[in-house]
């Protein structure tokens, strides 16, 4: 394969017009004869530029309403024609190479999006043409040059104004990305469709389930050094979402970084009021909210002062000087999370080096969307975890009641445990974690180790409130509860021993709230 390659003829047919003015006129600069269809031929012919109409090219007709217009011989056998090996056939058909493709595909996706969107409009929506020119030019790419977004057009015409032009790697680039183009196209419209009934009926979940990533970088290992790994995003990730983060200082993030990271995000996406959040193995290890901050911060690490080394600290307000520096001053943190970043708190962060500084700009958002995991040969696919209560509401099953201040101590706890792995026991008390126990087979022992790490922070749980994030199946786990004076319980309800675990919190003159709505998190 040899790198000499130049542009005498393209094809521009783009439902996209975004900069294709700007990339004719260069192309017409270069004296490249330009092919174009309906919309697209156009524009261009009403800005001046030299356009060949595709229906002059082929000398057939574009019909059914443009269903039919590059569906000829003579624009596919341009596009796949092998320069020369097939150059004979070529001529005696009168096929003329063409050396550069520009197309990108109808509106699928923004089409199926709208709420009245019908299953006629959707079809109409399908682009035929396209796909198969794409392919195309990307199977021979040895002679043919494809662009399938605005943003490749400067890039583009820059190689081509070089005396190289457009190498084979750069045309092999270009094929990967039509390749990619077609099948994210491809995916769209197999989802679409496979959530839909021909009545007008949506699924839940669609027939076939299609989804893509883009990689956005090699990791240096998984979760362990001999594992290896790699980050993938969305291809356009929503605005608030971890993995639209922008990396300001640091050395590379790792696998556990960003798994970690993201439950941070995710946890302190609960609070409106400002939060930070902890977490350590994938778990909250502090958490708190105050009128600062910096405060929470403070709180947050009052928790647990041994697991918080090595943390991932999260916050929902931005990262400001002081909050900054009490966090390098006081512990080692592998990465700092914030919707944004205040002037001259990065100059106090780089004094930690390797400390990753992550903006999440328009976040955290609360959870939506569907929850991907994978299992040995296939995929289990969950909406979020999103609704806090049950439909009956919060319900105090128990002789004493819960006024506002114990509420509100009651509802932090649970928007706390829904983050924290399963078997799941919050401790807390004016919107701080005191203890926090986390997967573990039984929750009595969750509860245990809740309370050796407020024992260990010298924290008293006196009067605190207590989280659990599924039933209590006995008794034990409520006198547990009041042997070290903890004042109310919220959890789900819904025990075969309800009964016996009310009359538990009524000996102890503790208050419970049910909730109706368990919290597992595996």
């Amino acid at each position: 394969m040899t790198d000499a390659f130049r542009v005498r003829r393209a094809l521009i047919s783009v439902s996209d017009k975004t900069d294709v003015i700007d990339l004719a006129r260069g192309l017409q600069a270069l004296d490249v004869e330009i092919l174009s269809t309906g919309g697209t031929a156009k524009l261009l012919a009403e800005q001046g530029i030299s356009v060949r109409d595709i229906a002059d090219y082929t000398g057939f007709p574009e019909m059914m309403d443009g269903r039919v217009k590059t569906l000829h011989p003579r624009v596919h056998g341009g596009l796949l024609g092998r320069r020369g090996q097939d150059d004979a056939v070529m001529a005696s058909h009168g096929i003329q190479p063409i050396d550069l493709l520009v197309v990108n595909l109808y509106p699928f996706e923004a089409t199926v999006a709208r709420a009245d969107c019908t299953l006629e409009e959707a079809i109409e929506n399908i682009d035929i043409g396209g796909p198969a020119m794409l392919r195309a030019a990307a199977k021979n790419y040895a002679g043919v040059a494809v662009l399938t977004a605005p943003d490749q057009y400067a890039d583009c015409l820059q190689a081509l104004n070089k005396p190289d032009g457009l190498s084979a790697a750069y045309r092999f680039d270009l094929a990967v990305e039509a390749f990619n183009h077609v099948a994210r196209y491809d995916a769209a419209i197999s989802n679409a469709l496979s959530s839909r009934s021909i009545t007008g009926e949506t699924l839940p979940y669609p027939r076939q389930l299609n989804r893509y990533w883009q990689k956005a970088a090699d990791l240096r290992y998984g979760e362990n050094p001999h594992q290896s790994a790699a980050f993938y995003q969305e291809l356009n990730p929503a605005a608030g979402s971890f993995a639209s983060f922008r990396q300001h200082q640091g050395k590379a993030l790792s696998y556990n970084n960003l798994a970690d990271a993201d439950a941070a995000w995710a946890c302190v996406g609960a609070f409106d009021a400002p939060a930070c959040v902890i977490v350590k193995h994938a778990n909250p290890c502090g958490v708190a909210i105050a009128e600062r901050v910096l405060d929470a911060y403070d709180r947050a690490y009052q928790t647990d002062p041994v697991s918080v080394f090595g943390g991932i600290i999260a916050l929902n307000r931005p990262l400001d000087v002081d909050t900054a520096r009490a966090i390098v001053d006081r512990q080692f943190v592998e990465v700092i999370l914030a919707p944004s970043i205040e002037s001259g708190a990065l100059a106090v962060t780089a004094a930690r080096a390797n400390v990753r500084v992550l903006e999440i700009a328009d976040g955290p958002q609360p959870a939506s969307g569907t929850r991907l995991q994978t299992i040995d040969g296939g995929l289990l696919v969950q909406d979020e975890d999103t609704t806090l209560i049950g439909a009956d509401g919060l319900r105090c099953v128990t002789d004493k009641a819960v006024d506002a201040d114990l509420q509100a101590d009651l509802e932090f706890v649970w928007r706390v445990a829904r983050y924290v792995k399963s078997n799941a026991i919050v401790y807390g008390r004016h919107g701080q974690t005191l203890g926090i126990g986390a997967g573990q087979m039984s929750r009595v022992d969750s509860a245990r180790i809740g309370l050796r790490k407020a024992e260990d922070a010298g924290l008293s749980l006196q009067g605190a409130v207590l989280a659990s994030d599924a039933f209590f199946p006995f008794r034990d786990g409520i006198d547990q509860a009041a042997s070290v004076g903890v004042s109310a319980i919220i959890q789900p309800g819904g025990s075969m021993r309800d009964d016996e675990v009310i009359a538990a919190a009524n000996e102890h003159g503790i208050a419970m709230l049910f909730t109706g709505q368990r919290h597992f998190r595996h």
